[in-house]
């Protein structure tokens, strides 16, 4: 018997090869957990996605899948296994794995729903000494060990990346991007029925979520994946590379795919999600500089994720090299974007709470930005992003939060911590105009959050900061303020109050 777990969704997980022991008979498990939304408060959107793909994904392989709602994993296996052996891919959590290496029944094959196997990467990072392991050198070997986007030993277009022409702030005066909308699905008597349980359960205080479950907006099987794959591909892609970084207050979604929570469920494999990319441009449908942002979000960042969470290891998440340890105050883990006045972040945390996504540069120059100035504990930010995005799963957000958002790693993932003042969101978006507060104001009743935020975090932070390259001349800056005083006063009365 082979069991997939709830992310192991695709067809790639039961296609039958030289690594696994299965065929095209082997009988299936998977085990429905309540366990697992016991142990976390999760935003409802993602608990009813999760369950509606697992239990579509179970009315597709009828009699040959076993399907067990149970409270625990353990229970599920004693009901459905009953002694059996049973093979499974490796799951994508410490643990999930430590569960599957604590029963003498199971056989562990490898992953899949990734490009690079996992000895191939730490054959590559060991060869590197374990410690420079930059994304961009990553990102160069994966294009030429999978030929994309290449044309013969030299990278498509002469250059590897296109960022210069990626950063573009929105459009002067539009309010959306003229693109097509994305795909969104319909819901059936499944969702029905998920959403009547997930009432239950909270009625009968078994779980409690946070956020707003409305209409599902992502898809829950293979063939809704494949539409939303096929419609970003050709009404989407084109325009996604210029504005990737570039925010709007009344288009939340932009040109981005949307693509992430299918990828993670593994409703899609990630090298047809590239290899169709660059077929649109070398079919002259799309700019090289979209396809390769698109191509560098999947075959380098996710993948780099991927393999940095199981690299570094199950110590990781206690890294906190700035030693923050505040506490997340409620009306954040409440998703109360009422609550706040600062524009820019009431906006991104009604996305979330209305959507349970937002795209990569409000988690890390809104969200992340502010948990980091506040100097709030990154394993709490950690968890808050693990339960609150659709598409977060621990592997996402270890590296993407300890690593990079809130650098509790002091480095090793990335050169410096990602926060900006007010000045670069008033840059990249529209969302400063009728804010309350101002970008250029550090003191006074107009004061933005993050632009007093930003220099108190340098402020606190000095000794470190003055000794990387990348973050000296911030320092150097912060010698130029006469009010930095005041500042601190002031940051220190906000607190934890909503800004």
């Amino acid at each position: 018997m082979h069991w997939l777990f709830g992310d192991q969704l695709g067809p790639h997980f039961l296609r039958p090869s030289a690594d696994s022991e299965l065929t095209r008979d082997t009988p299936l498990l998977m085990i429905e957990a309540r366990s697992v939304f016991r142990r976390r408060r999760f935003h409802r959107a993602k608990a009813h996605l999760i369950l509606s793909a697992m239990r579509h994904r179970a009315a597709q392989l009828g009699d040959r899948l076993t399907y067990v709602r149970a409270n625990t994993y353990q229970e599920g296996l004693d009901r459905a296994a009953r002694g059996r052996s049973l093979n499974v891919h490796h799951p994508t959590s410490h643990a999930a794995l430590a569960l599957v290496n604590r029963l003498p029944q199971v056989t562990l094959g490898p992953a899949r729903g990734f490009l690079v196997p996992m000895q191939d990467f730490t054959a590559w990072a060991d060869g590197h000494g374990g410690k420079r392991l930059l994304q961009e050198d990553f990102y160069r070997w994966v294009r030429r060990g999978h030929d994309l986007l290449m044309d013969g030993d030299q990278p498509a277009g002469g250059q590897w990346n296109f960022d210069h022409d990626n950063r573009r702030p929105p459009p002067r005066g539009a309010g959306t991007l003229p693109v097509d909308r994305p795909y969104r699905p319909r819901e059936d008597e499944i969702d029905e029925e998920v959403r009547h349980d997930l009432d239950r359960w909270e009625r009968d205080g078994d779980v409690s979520f946070v956020g707003r479950d409305g209409p599902r907006q992502f898809p829950a099987t293979r063939k809704e994946a494949r539409t939303a794959l096929r419609r970003f591909l050709t009404h989407r892609l084109p325009t996604f590379g210029p504005f990737e970084d570039a925010m709007l207050a009344a288009d939340q979604v932009m040109s981005h795919s949307l693509l992430s929570s299918s990828l993670n469920l593994g409703l899609l494999d990630p090298a047809e999600c590239v290899e169709g990319a660059e077929a649109e441009w070398r079919a002259g449908r799309a700019p090289l500089n979209s396809v390769e942002g698109y191509v560098r979000q999947v075959s380098g960042w996710r993948e780099y994720v991927w393999q940095l969470y199981w690299y570094f290891g199950r110590d990781y998440r206690q890294h906190n090299a700035l030693r923050h340890t505040a506490p997340l105050p409620g009306w954040w883990n409440d998703l109360d974007a009422d609550s706040v006045d600062a524009r820019c972040l009431r906006t991104v945390l009604a996305q979330v709470r209305d959507m349970g996504w937002t795209h990569h540069i409000p988690r890390l120059m809104i969200l992340g930005s502010y948990a980091l100035q506040r100097g709030w504990d990154p394993a709490a930010v950690t968890d808050w992003f693990h339960r609150c995005f659709v598409d977060g799963y621990d592997w996402v957000m270890l590296p993407n939060v300890v690593g990079m958002s809130q650098y509790a790693d002091g480095g090793r993932m990335t050169t410096k911590p990602y926060t900006s003042g007010g000045a670069y969101i008033k840059k990249m978006s529209d969302l400063c105009g009728p804010c309350v507060y101002r970008p250029g104001d550090r003191t006074g009743a107009r004061a933005c959050p993050y632009t007093a935020g930003y220099w108190t975090f340098i402020d606190r932070h000095r000794p470190r900061l003055e000794r990387n390259h990348r973050t000296a001349q911030a320092v150097r800056g912060l010698d130029r303020l006469a009010d930095i005083d005041e500042v601190r006063r002031q940051e220190q009365a906000r607190g934890d109050t909503p800004p």
